[in-house]
């Protein structure tokens, strides 16, 4: 057997294998006798027929067999022998199995990358100043007053304008598109949220109950359906009921029914607190996310598709989670899965460069985890709570799967403060840092 290794990419391998004529007559010789013993064929006994017409029924079968042993007996020991450690399953391109013909098949496997992480201290990062906004307390006090909103019917004949709680049927359809002909009944609408179709609320604005309108709008790019998208879609929409959002006055009764709070202005007070620490919080993930891609920058890494594919994975099914807490879902937002791996592959692309580096770093520098890590870790999960601390603990005792991915995240953790140490910090406003964005 002839072995070659050639290197792809720094992430990519694939392997060359050749088989020996003598090797392949015999393998097809034994997967023959095999199935001959085995073989029920009209006009012979079980195992009784001529292996001439053997040969000419179970050719195909003949060949699955012998490749799949020969991929079974050759690749994996090819992979042992030049010490190749796969991400992700082979791809293989192979020759056509014949008798007196060496056998050639090819296996294309991605890998880790080399790393070598050298340039890692110092590194030039922006951090955003935290600035007290008291409009966002205001636009936070507005969001409660919705949640809190009773939906009243609205005078009989009235119009629809922004802001009501429309009740339609409607179906929907796009020619040359019979998959995405859909109805709907008892469908709720909130006129100005813009939650369906770009333009569909704007064409139920001026109607009234009881009335029928039909109209088409364009799909837009990144329609779950993309060879749809720029399509005319047709709708026919009947009015049901109209109804209008009757918003609590902002006094000390709404502020009660909050439960701990007798005054607006206690409740104002906590508003602020809880905000403070919430954008805090942000600005310290947004410059964590900053340094490990400052990191990236210095350090250029190419990584393995299969392992960007699995965060876009995780990415996906989280995005879809959150939708969903939100009573909304992926297809509202015009998206499918081929749409979101398009627009977010460079992002799940530098999470995997992260984490690899943060890897990296951890065993360069020796960076680990001790009891009192985890100690801390557990306290700052139960919040307080003694009872939630004392289960948490008996947990990852007693779960060594689970304090393995605990302890991972605290040496992760670890790294990431490993190298805030040692930045060099500029801090800007807001602007700033979206300008540097581009937003």
């Amino acid at each position: 057997m002839q072995v070659h290794v050639e290197d792809v990419s720094p992430v990519q391998k694939k392997i060359h294998i050749e088989i020996p004529a003598e090797r392949v007559n015999e393998e097809i010789e034994k997967a023959y006798s095999a199935i001959q013993k085995k073989a029920k064929l009209q006009g012979f006994r079980p195992g009784k027929a001529p292996m001439p017409i053997i040969k000419r029924t179970y050719s195909d079968a003949m060949r699955d067999e012998v490749m799949r042993k020969f991929y079974e007996q050759t690749l994996y020991k090819a992979i042992d022998d030049h010490k190749i450690d796969p991400v992700n399953s082979p791809t293989i391109e192979c020759d056509i199995l014949e008798q007196n013909v060496p056998f050639k098949y090819s296996a294309l496997v991605e890998v880790m990358p080399q790393i070598l992480l050298k340039d890692y201290s110092g590194l030039s990062v922006k951090k955003e100043i935290y600035v007290e906004k008291p409009q966002n307390i205001e636009d936070e006090l507005k969001r409660m007053r919705e949640n809190m909103a009773q939906l009243v019917p609205v005078a009989e004949g009235s119009f629809i304008k922004n802001g009501h709680s429309v009740t339609v049927d409607y179906s929907f359809s796009v020619e040359g598109f019979p998959e995405e002909s859909n109805v709907s009944e008892e469908s709720i609408v909130e006129i100005g949220s813009n939650r369906l179709i770009p333009g569909f609320d704007e064409q139920l604005i001026g109607m009234r109950t009881g009335e029928t309108k039909e109209f088409s709008l364009t799909l837009p790019d990144g329609y779950r359906n993309q060879e749809a998208s720029g399509k005319q879609g047709m709708f026919n929409v009947t009015i049901k009921d109209i109804k209008l959002k009757e918003l609590p006055e902002l006094d000390d009764e709404f502020a009660q029914q909050f439960g701990e709070y007798d005054t607006m202005d206690e409740l104002r007070a906590k508003m602020v607190e809880y905000h403070g620490k919430h954008e805090a919080d942000r600005i310290e993930n947004d410059f964590k996310e900053r340094v490990i891609q400052a990191l990236i920058e210095k350090n250029p890494l190419e990584v393995p598709e299969s392992l960007v594919k699995r965060q876009l994975d995780f990415m996906f099914e989280n995005l879809k989670n959150r939708l969903k807490s939100q009573q909304m879902s992926i297809e509202m937002m015009g998206l499918d899965a081929a749409g979101f791996n398009a627009r977010f592959h460079d992002d799940a692309a530098d999470k995997v460069r992260g984490g690899l580096l943060l890897m990296e770093l951890v065993e360069k520098e020796k960076i680990a985890v001790s009891e009192e890590d985890l100690s801390a870790r557990y306290e700052k999960i139960a919040a307080g709570n003694p009872d939630m601390l004392k289960r948490i603990r008996e947990y990852y005792s007693s779960n060594p799967k689970a304090k393995d991915s605990i302890t991972a995240e605290i040496r992760e953790d670890k790294a990431i403060s490993f190298l805030i140490d040692s930045a060099v910090v500029t801090e800007v406003d807001a602007a700033e840092l979206r300008a540097v964005r581009g937003e």
